[in-house]
């Protein structure tokens, strides 16, 4: 037997590496919802207490008759729009630019008001050269 173990460390070792299959992870818990019509988000942490949705409640769960709380448009009427607090976007688009792809659609939302912001300022200070 010891004369076998070393053959088959050897064909173990010189037998091609398998690639391992990529993991699907269920991200149902996680995927944000968006209405098409009215821009509400349906996120599955929060579910819809108003409509007996409970919270942790994936959105292929509902019901096909539920409808939007805010402009009462049908289930189909809403798009994956991933998970909240994520860069959007495709993830090999997300290196160029700069910087700004990897940022939040809240933290774009911070950048672009407060560079507004400043603008205004810089145009109202233009009031007070002689």
């Amino acid at each position: 037997m010891s004369d076998q173990e070393p053959e088959n460390l050897e064909s173990l070792e010189s037998a091609p590496a398998e690639q391992a299959a990529p993991v699907k992870v269920d991200t149902s818990l996680i995927d944000c919802f968006e209405c098409r019509s009215c821009g509400y988000t349906y996120e599955p942490v929060k579910g819809d207490p108003k409509n007996g949705i409970p919270a942790n409640t994936a959105f292929d769960d509902i019901s096909i008759v539920w409808r939007c709380p805010v402009c009462s448009a049908k289930k189909s009427a809403f798009n994956n729009v991933g998970p909240k607090y994520t860069a959007s976007g495709f993830k090999e688009n997300l290196g160029y630019g700069l910087g700004v792809n990897t940022m939040t659609p809240s933290q774009k939302n911070v950048l672009i008001f407060t560079a507004l912001a400043l603008g205004v300022v810089f145009f109202l200070s233009l009031y007070t050269l002689n």
